[in-house]
């Protein structure tokens, strides 16, 4: 890994049961989605669909496990979902899965079908390390707003992710901010499965992931870590 990536003893503190996966990848080719990831988009909320067997989201215990993390740190987790829980809710509604470019296909498909969360970040865009930390609520996480630069500020004591610049994601995972974000010009991404407790399932869905990279960047370099 070229990147470095920690997290800090306080949010090890308020969730020991916190694992992660990374993986990094270069010389990918993004473009649009297509009918390839739109499939995978489908076959992701099939799989989550036989997972909870009826269940909604929330009752399944790995996401019983996030809710009780963001509880941990003052988030309501019935308002603030955990992207896993949030996609998971979209992907069994009628409207389903969005369709946003070809990598943010490919990841939103493992974050569904293993009901983890998962994120992508422009690895070119990245300043410095990342480091999840318990904000000081001082921090700068830049948003878009009816095209307009807006900047907000976490509360204090919430779980984000940041890099040297400020904020990519506020409140673990549950709203990434648009300056890393994955488009269809990013090259360079890193991925980031995370997970509650040894049985999240990160270790199969982290190869599962590689190998779609693989599959659609032929000759790219994918390191998991």
């Amino acid at each position: 890994m070229t990147i470095d990536l920690t997290v800090s003893d306080e949010v090890r503190a308020l969730a020991p049961g916190f694992t992660h996966v990374v993986i990094e990848a270069r010389g990918l080719v993004n473009g649009p989605s297509t009918d390839a990831t739109a499939a995978l988009l489908d076959d992701a909320a099939r799989r989550l669909a036989e997972r909870l067997g009826g269940r909604a989201p929330h009752e399944d215990p790995h996401m019983a496990a996030w809710r009780a993390a963001y509880t941990a740190f003052g988030a309501k987790p019935s308002r603030t979902r955990n992207s896993a829980e949030a996609l998971a809710r979209r992907a069994l509604a009628d409207g389903g899965l969005p369709r946003i470019n070809a990598l943010v296909d490919l990841y939103n498909a493992i974050s569904v079908a293993h009901l983890i969360p998962v994120g992508g970040e422009d690895l070119d865009l990245i300043k410095g390390g990342m480091r999840l930390v318990r904000a000081t609520g001082e921090e700068d996480f830049v948003m878009a707003a009816a095209g307009e630069r807006t900047v907000e500020h976490p509360e204090a004591g919430e779980v984000v992710w940041c890099d040297d610049e400020g904020v990519t994601c506020r409140r673990w995972n549950w709203r990434q901010g648009p300056r890393t974000r994955l488009t269809e010009e990013s090259v360079n991404a890193i991925f980031l499965l995370e997970g509650m407790g040894p049985d999240a399932g990160l270790e199969a869905a982290g190869a599962e992931l590689a190998e779609l990279l693989e599959k659609v960047s032929p000759g790219a370099q994918v390191a998991v870590g």
